[in-house]
Formats: C-alpha cells, sequence, structure tokens
C-alpha cells in the first residue's frame, strides 16, 4: 500500500502543471494576485480536499479542455483550495469519459422530471450526424437533463472525492507519524 502511495505522488508530480506553467495560462494573467498566494500552492490537510472536491466538480460540469484547468484555478483560489490538485482532478473527464459522463448526466436528468431522448441521442451518434443536428438536438429537449445531471454527478463525485482525500491524508500522516516513532 506504501508503495502505491509512493507512485501515485510520483504520477502526480509528473503530470500536474507546475505553479510557473499555470500561472503563464494567459487566461489566468488578470488574477495574478490572487492566484500567485503561496497558500494555494501547498498541500495541506485543508486545501487537498477542497482541491479535489473543485477539481473533480469543474471538471465534470465545465466538460471543455483547458477551461476546465482555469476553472479549477479560479474556483480554488476564493475557495482557499489546492490549484494544481484541482487542476489534476479535471482530467478525470477526458475522451474517454466524456461520453459515460453525458449518457449518465441525461439519464440522471430525465430521472429528475427533464425529457431528452437518447433514442435520439443514439441515432445522432451512429449515424455521424453533423454539428448543426447535434446542436438543434441538445437545445430543443436535451440540455436542460444533461446540464442538471452533469450538476448532479459533479455534486456527489465531488462530495465523494472530498471525502476519500480526507480520509486519504488522514491515513498518510498517520503513517508517517508511526514510522517517525518507530525511527527514533
Amino acid at each position: 500500500m506504501a508503495d502505491l502511495a509512493v507512485r501515485l505522488s510520483r504520477w502526480f508530480h509528473r503530470v500536474a502543471p507546475s505553479r510557473e506553467e499555470v500561472l503563464k495560462s494567459r487566461w489566468l494573467k488578470p488574477f495574478g494576485k490572487r492566484i500567485r498566494r503561496r497558500g494555494l500552492w501547498r498541500f495541506t490537510r485543508r486545501s487537498v480536499p477542497r482541491g479535489v472536491a473543485i477539481g473533480l466538480f469543474i471538471g465534470i460540469v465545465l466538460m471543455i479542455p483547458g477551461l476546465q484547468i482555469v476553472g479549477a484555478a479560479l474556483v480554488s483560489a476564493p475557495l482557499r483550495g489546492n490549484i494544481p490538485l484541482a487542476a489534476a482532478m479535471t482530467f478525470l473527464s477526458n475522451p474517454a469519459t466524456t461520453p459515460l459522463f453525458i449518457v449518465a448526466a441525461i439519464n440522471v436528468g430525465n430521472r429528475l422530471g427533464y425529457h431528452a431522448d437518447l433514442a435520439a441521442f443514439d441515432a445522432l451518434r451512429t449515424t455521424n450526424a453533423s454539428v448543426g443536428r447535434w446542436l438543434s438536438w441538445l437545445v430543443s429537449d436535451a440540455a436542460p437533463a444533461m446540464l442538471t445531471g452533469l450538476a448532479v454527478i459533479g455534486a456527489v463525485v465531488a462530495f465523494a472525492g472530498y471525502w476519500v482525500s480526507l480520509v486519504g491524508w488522514r491515513w498518510w500522516v498517520a503513517r508517517k507519524w508511526r514510522h517517525r516513532r518507530r525511527s527514533a
């Protein structure tokens, strides 16, 4: 288990954007002072779960690559979440998972009283429909169901991610303290 934590830590440091890389974004320059605060880049017991929850929620709800990281950084600043972790968590929604999130969101939206025809979605997908046909379907009946479903799924996943990271943080700190006691 400890080996897994070390591997995950190394992977995260390889994949996550550095503070300098994020601050170079032209979208974030207007927010320079708020984003540059050192506390937003440190891994603490409070900032880590916040960063995880923010990144998961923004990553699922926003669904636009590139803007997800910027959105996570901008939301993390006032909520004092860890910016690198929030940026990394947005990668949960990627080209492989996006169709699953969209279908699940439409199903959730339909269960909440909206109406989006999944047969029409499947027909558009299998016939390689034009962007215009996709947009007309989306605007007509799918948008409210999908947006509501994405918000619900994002909130549930963010809540779960918050608690899992909080428990994981406590486990990691307790493990470090046990190792220190054995070494002393």
